[in-house]
């Protein structure tokens, strides 16, 4: 298991690397010029060209790179080119918000999609299945904003339920981080609980038709037991994989959602950086979101092995 991890681990450093290389490149690359953006449209070309060499913007693309391949490497992110402050703060000023949004919209997405799922295959063909099937089909077809902002109108303005934006930390109180966190983790949940729960069934189903399923009801077990007890254990591999993967997904989730309710996580930082042209916080942010996603893969791959045992090492 060991030698695994190792494996794993040194097998997800040449892929941060080239991630890195290609953000760097494709922000250096695309149109949009920071210094423009900070010094305004009435700046002069002098002005323009002192402000882009204070920024390091006149070196070659080369020389830009390995200075901030070499900042990574001693676990410095650089300085904002817009505000001038280290982006290593601003990432944890902003990570606590985008950790509670994503923890909680995974956990909204597990409760209700596992045992959709298990229903929908239980009731394979029959409406009740039909129904599951089609509220999934509509998780993945709506598209998140849509979806936040019906909520938004919904049980914020008409019904008054909920705040319709806004953030509190947990240190304000359990009350006004839930409160605050419920509309905007839903509506992020609805295509996880769609994708989770397709899985759920399909794998559930084929469970279904093995003989030691056919043992267990043979031996008198109710048919929840067989569902719970069996059938959901033994479908646990593929299904433990699309919730990994679920949580990737997140990462792109979270911009759009943190967006719509004003929430200031990494997701607001990036569209920010966006908007700036804050190529430091951008790269930063994206190879942060990158070694997340490697990781949870490796997770991922771990859990694999202890409930798959036909996996050795």
């Amino acid at each position: 298991m060991g030698v695994f991890i190792l494996k794993r681990f040194l097998s997800a450093v040449p892929v941060l690397f080239m991630v890195a290389i290609i953000v760097f490149l494709v922000l250096r690359l695309s149109p949009g010029d920071p210094a423009v953006m900070i010094a305004g449209p009435n700046a002069t070309p002098d002005q323009l060209a002192a402000l882009r060499d204070a920024m390091g913007l006149n070196e070659p693309l080369l020389t830009q790179l390995f200075v901030w391949l070499g900042q990574i490497l001693s676990g410095d992110f650089g300085v904002s080119l817009v505000s001038g402050q280290p982006v290593t703060h601003l990432i944890m000023d902003r990570f606590g918000p985008t950790l509670s949004l994503s923890i909680v919209t995974l956990i909204i997405a597990v409760v209700v999609a596992i045992p959709l799922g298990v229903i929908a295959a239980w009731q394979q063909g029959k409406w009740l299945d039909r129904l599951v099937m089609a509220g999934s089909v509509l998780g993945f077809s709506v598209p998140v904003f849509i979806i936040g902002y019906t909520m938004i109108l919904i049980f914020a303005r008409i019904l008054g339920w909920f705040p319709v934006q806004g953030y509190k930390p947990l240190s304000d109180g359990f009350g006004e981080f839930a409160v605050r966190l419920v509309l905007p983790a839903v509506s992020l949940s609805f295509p996880y609980i769609a994708l989770i729960a397709r899985i759920v069934r399909t794998n559930v189903i084929e469970v279904m038709n093995e003989d030691y399923i056919r043992t267990a009801r043979a031996k008198g077990l109710t048919e929840g037991g067989v569902l719970m007890g069996h059938a959901l254990g033994n479908a646990a591999v593929p299904i433990i994989t699309i919730i990994g993967v679920s949580i990737a997904m997140l990462i792109g989730g979270v911009v759009v959602t943190e967006s719509v309710f004003n929430i200031p996580g990494l997701g607001r930082l990036v569209l920010e950086a966006v908007l700036a042209r804050d190529y430091t916080v951008i790269q930063s942010v994206i190879l942060l979101f990158s070694t997340i996603y490697v990781f949870i893969n490796l997770v991922v791959d771990l859990l694999y092995s202890l409930f798959d045992p036909r996996i050795r090492y």
